[in-house]
């Protein structure tokens, strides 16, 4: 038997439609390339998104079609989230610090037939234009007194909706509709793409809305600095129209002086980024001798945050909130708000409860499998593979059947790479992993690829990529390896292999020769080991 309710299908454009009636005079306050301070309301944002829907539909978007942005957090772009999707077809968010030849291969893949790029990143295209997908039409996120002069054929935002209606008849979609897509790198190959929902994206933006509202209510001045190129900016641009908070979008000004200024001038109450851009801020408030004066909260995620951080924010009366999630989960899995019962707890104590990766959010289920392929329990003993679901976690990737199948498990699990323990009242503790990547500076680096690459350099036997500590990036990959005879390979020549297929972030910051690799049992090479007996290496730039 049904319930006898109406049934309306989940739509992000119903999320600005909302922010629109209710909390109309929230707003967002962009940093713009432009090299100005913007604001706009979210009524009027709702009325350029439908002249914008116009104007997509002018350059022959229809549903389902793929229309991409380069470009950094700021209201046109906020304007793309909502038209790109309102009208059915899908946003593609492009992270401009991929290489040129993962730039192409996802634009390609993706099938973009628009790219909307700032200005910032024009550049990049054009060195790119001989080989960007013929019939694809740029357009640059500026007015006309901006617009740049470019050999690519190029089009003006401003001019591209300034003469339609600022009404729009936004189609009823299924909400299981595509709604945005976004990359991620693999341990192998090429990028693959999640591809989201219009019921994912909603849901997920309740999800994190509810858990974290000390960040996520009406009122509050929330600054998102992860990118919005990056999973969506964790979810921020659709979750703070719901509550009713402003945006405060820094641009592409991320550095620790920007950062304190512009929370200063707009009284910021929250902040979410990843450890790299803290560690700026950090400077900039000791520098100063105080933190911002209305920052309440910073929420950390893309890589794990060392405790002396969490500790500095909290000795200066700013919550720390320490999350975990995945571009496949849209990508917040795991929140480290504490408890009410530890309120009154030694600091010590709640410091080291909020250096864990937190709890599962509603809407997400957690597991972890040993190698026999069994579940584990959840004792905060027992280590095993990390895997998830939920309403927000991906099925599958977009147009990629191998990598699906190799990601989701019999039950319909995702499979994470990571290995892990769960407390009995929850919370997660991720201790490695499985699959061999590195985190710097909150992005994904194939230690694998970067192994291919170095292993057909002529005076390489063998090589294995390991993560090394860093005090600024968290993690960057050096390149151990064990030399033909006689022979003692240049790390430069080696960077001159991996360059056309890798940014130059991504290269190995050192190379350090060996007689052998140690390796498993079954005669893989022991990351675990390599990582051990480095354990005491200091990278050169902080030597």
């Amino acid at each position: 038997m049904h319930g006898l309710m109406m049934n309306r299908p989940l739509s992000v454009i119903e999320l600005l439609r909302y922010a629109a009636e209710i909390h109309g005079a929230g707003e967002i306050v962009s940093v713009r390339t432009e090299g100005d301070l913007h604001r706009q309301t979210y009524a009027r944002t709702f009325q350029r998104s439908a002249q914008l829907a116009h104007g997509l539909a002018a350059l022959g978007v229809t549903q389902c079609d793929r229309v991409a942005t380069l470009a950094w957090n700021g209201y046109r772009h906020f304007e793309l989230y909502y038209a790109i999707s309102g009208m059915g077809a899908v946003c593609h968010t492009i992270n401009p610090r991929l290489s040129a030849e993962q730039m192409l291969y996802i634009i390609g893949h993706a099938e973009d037939t628009v790219l909307f790029v700032d200005l910032t990143f024009v550049p990049i295209l054009e060195a790119l234009k001989d080989h960007l997908p013929a019939g694809l039409k740029i357009v640059v996120m500026t007015d006309a007194s901006h617009m740049p002069t470019s050999a690519l054929d190029l089009h003006c935002y401003e001019d591209l909706i300034a003469s339609h209606p600022t009404d729009y008849d936004w189609p009823d979609l299924p909400e299981e509709t595509a709604a945005s897509l976004c990359y991620t790198s693999g341990t192998t190959g090429n990028p693959k793409g999640s591809l989201y929902s219009h019921r994912s994206t909603v849901l997920h933006a309740l999800f994190i809305a509810v858990t974290l509202p000390r960040s996520l209510h009406e009122g509050a001045r929330l600054l998102p600095v992860v990118p919005m190129f990056h999973v969506n900016s964790w979810g921020m641009p659709y979750a703070a129209p719901i509550v009713g908070a402003s945006l405060i979008m820094p641009g592409g000004k991320l550095d620790g002086p920007s950062l304190y200024g512009l929370m200063e001038s707009e009284k910021v109450t929250a902040s979410w980024g990843v450890p790299t851009v803290w560690l700026g801020l950090r400077a900039e408030i000791e520098a100063r001798g105080k933190p911002p004066s209305s920052l309440d909260q910073v929420v950390i995620g893309g890589s794990a945050a060392p405790r002396s951080m969490i500790e500095f924010f909290e000795a200066r009366d700013i919550d720390v909130c320490h999350a975990w999630g995945m571009t496949e989960m849209s990508p917040v899995g795991t929140t480290g708000q504490l408890p009410n019962t530890m309120n009154d707890a030694p600091f010590a104590d709640r410091m080291a409860r909020k250096s864990l990766q937190g709890r599962r959010i509603f809407g997400v289920d957690l597991k972890i499998v040993g190698e026999d392929g069994q579940r584990l329990p959840h004792d905060g003993k027992a280590v095993g593979e990390l895997y998830v679901r939920g309403n927000a976690v991906i099925s599958g990737y977009f147009n990629n059947e191998d990598a699906t199948k190799a990601a989701i498990d019999a039950e319909g699990w995702f499979g994470t790479g990571d290995v892990a323990s769960i407390s009995p009242d929850g919370y997660l503790s991720i201790q490695d992993r499985s699959k061999d990547l590195i985190k710097s500076g909150g992005e994904w680096i194939s230690s694998i690829d970067l192994e291919n690459i170095a292993m057909s350099h002529p005076e390489v036997a063998n090589c294995a990529v390991i993560a090394i500590a860093h005090p600024k990036w968290d993690e960057r990959p050096v390149l151990v390896v064990v030399p033909k005879d006689g022979c003692q390979p240049k790390l430069a020549d080696i960077h001159a292999l991996m360059d056309p297929h890798f940014a130059k972030w991504q290269l190995p910051d050192d190379l350090v020769f060996v007689d052998a690799l140690p390796l498993t049992a079954t005669g893989k090479v022991s990351k675990l080991t390599l990582r051990q007996q480095f354990a005491d290496y200091v990278l050169p730039d902080v030597r």
